[in-house]
């Protein structure tokens, strides 16, 4: 059997190829923007095919030759019209698929009716219903999915963060809204088995657990996490109101914040029996048991996959961003390690960010991550996915990583708020530790923003520098 999987570096997705290639007896392409957001590892697992669904011959290559093809792919994080985006993407994708003789197209969208449902939740119900028009040529598998539980998923991020930073919640009447999560090896479990399923309709299938509201999910979660909570309820807080105070406790920007609440103003639960009938053998784990084991993955520093691996934003195609192009300007620091392993300086770069901080002037880092966040950027409180390990495509803080060469180079593209465009870089020359900062200004204001943050510069990046030299003199061999 041969298989196209799409949306392979996203938080489905990445998960979905790790599952996949249990099965030695599948041969297995990807569908990917940037061949190198896929690590190395798997590299000689698979095939790699570049392209977009918009670009209809990488479409039509990718293609070739499959019998199953699994479509992961939405425009949530896009500028633009995402619902034509959407739209156009599902149609390109089903009519290529036909003629290249695919034999069966799977898809994971939301629960949800479209009379009631938010317009990201009904652009994804659209898709499902373009994927599933022309069942006399192609068959399609369309799973429909709520709350996914899952260390990294967005929703999961929200309810952990909410549960774990504030002792008091305010509850608006829309968190009683009923939905039926479901954990996120459940989900890959669903999506593994249907392309061995014997049918030859079309299907949609609707997954989850027990049925509860989003209040319900808090409380549970709290008990796992062994925290004690106070609801109160409140009638005035809005879904935008709520968007908008949730950026600054959970790490995902306003736009997926704003994205999810308003899909908590319907009832996201399942309304026809098709898990059970056709894959009977599949009994989704309990709300709390999911909690438990995506815990367990965050303190185990086992997170495969992040909500922000990648999107439709412009700032997450990362092609082309590991070369510095343009006029520019520049500021760079080479320090002597002397007789340091350089292996050990360079993982100490690749430790900044996250729970480990920026070593100096935290609360410099700290106050930017927040102006940041009020005008719409993704601020220093995103975190990263693992605490010591980074693979191109990783998401740091408010930077994404795009380029790595083991004991050589990181860069870092900055994806805050700027008038222009800027990069960190970590390089090993010899013995020196050299790292340096890049800016391409936009305009006037973009020169005017490099001069007067020349002194803020100076002092954060000398203690970044000085910090990871410590930390590499203290830090143990591996």
């Amino acid at each position: 059997m041969k298989i196209l999987l799409t949306g392979a570096t996203g938080y489905i997705g990445r998960r979905l190829k790790v599952r996949l290639l249990q099965d030695e007896s599948l041969d297995l392409r990807l569908f990917v923007r940037n061949e190198k957001k896929v690590r190395d590892k798997y590299k000689h697992r698979l095939e790699i095919s570049e392209g977009s669904t918009f670009d209809k011959q990488s479409l039509h290559k990718a293609l070739k030759g499959i019998d199953v093809a699994y479509y992961l792919i939405h425009s949530m994080g896009a500028k633009s019209d995402f619902k034509k985006l959407d739209r156009l993407s599902a149609e390109n994708f089903l009519n290529a698929c036909i003629k290249a003789g695919v034999q069966r197209i799977i898809y994971l969208g939301g629960l949800g009716i479209k009379e009631t449902a938010s317009k990201h939740l009904l652009s994804r119900i659209e898709t499902g219903e373009i994927l599933s028009s022309k069942p006399h040529s192609i068959q399609t598998i369309w799973f429909r999915a709520g709350t996914i539980i899952g260390s990294g998923s967005a929703s999961f991020e929200i309810i952990r963060n909410i549960v774990q930073k504030l002792p008091v919640i305010l509850a608006p009447k829309w968190i009683r809204t009923k939905t039926q999560p479901i954990g996120i090896r459940d989900v890959l479990e669903y999506l593994f088995q249907a392309k061995d399923l014997d049918a030859k309709k079309n299907l949609k299938v609707d997954i989850g657990s027990e049925q509860m509201s989003f209040k319900d999910l808090l409380i549970k979660a709290s008990r796992v996490m062994g925290l004690k909570r106070i609801m109160i309820p409140v009638p005035l807080l809005t879904p935008n109101l709520s968007s908008y105070g949730l950026i600054f406790i959970t790490p995902v920007p306003y736009s997926i914040a704003k994205a999810l609440v308003q899909g908590l103003k319907s009832e996201t639960v399942i309304q026809n029996q098709n898990a059970e009938k056709y894959f009977p053998d599949i009994h989704p784990r309990p709300y709390e048991e999911a909690v438990a084991l995506a815990m367990s993955e965050i303190e185990n520093n086992q997170v495969i996959s992040h909500w922000c691996d990648s999107s439709a934003k412009e700032e997450c195609d990362i092609k082309g961003k590991d070369r510095v192009k343009g006029m520019f300007s520049t500021y760079q620091i080479a320090r002597d390690f002397g007789r340091l392993p350089a292996e050990k300086v360079f993982d100490s770069a690749q430790s900044v960010g996250g729970y480990h901080g920026w070593f100096q002037q935290n609360w410099l880092w700290r106050f930017r991550g927040f102006l940041d966040k009020i005008i719409g950027g993704p601020g220093v409180n995103r975190g990263r996915r693992d605490p010591a390990a980074l693979r191109i495509g990783d998401s740091l803080d408010f930077w994404k990583v795009v380029d790595l060469k083991k004991g050589k180079r990181l860069l870092l593209f900055a994806q805050m708020k700027l008038p222009g465009k800027a990069w960190l870089e970590f390089s090993i020359k010899e013995n020196n530790l050299v790292q340096t900062s890049y800016f391409i200004p936009k305009g006037l204001w973009g020169r005017i923003y490099w001069i007067l943050t020349m002194p803020f510069h100076a002092l954060v990046f000398r203690g970044l520098s000085k910090g990871i030299l410590k930390k590499a003199q203290t830090s143990p061999m591996v």
